[in-house]
C-alpha cells in the first residue's frame, strides 16, 4: 500500500512538471506567432504606405501619429 501511494505520488508529481513544461512551451511559441504575426502587419502597412505613395506620386503626405502630435504639442507648450 505504501509502495503504490509513493508510486502515485511521484507519477502525479512527473505529471504536473510535464504540464508546466508543456505550458512554458506553449507560451513561447505563443509570443513568437505574436512577433511574427506583428511583423507581418507592420511590412504590409509599410508596404500599403509605399503602394499609395507611389500611385498618388507622392501627393499624400504621412500624418504624424497621435504619440508624435502629443510629443510636439507637449515640446511646444515647454518652450511657451
Amino acid at each position: 500500500m505504501k509502495f503504490t501511494a509513493t508510486a502515485l505520488l511521484i507519477t502525479s508529481l512527473l505529471v504536473l512538471a510535464g504540464c508546466d513544461q508543456a505550458e512554458k512551451s506553449a507560451q513561447q511559441l505563443m509570443g513568437k506567432a505574436a512577433e511574427s504575426a506583428k511583423q507581418a502587419i507592420d511590412d504590409t502597412h509599410k508596404a500599403a504606405e509605399q503602394a499609395l505613395s507611389d500611385a498618388t506620386g507622392g501627393l499624400i503626405s504621412k500624418k504624424p501619429s497621435s504619440a508624435e502630435d502629443e510629443e510636439q504639442s507637449s515640446s511646444s507648450s515647454q518652450e511657451i
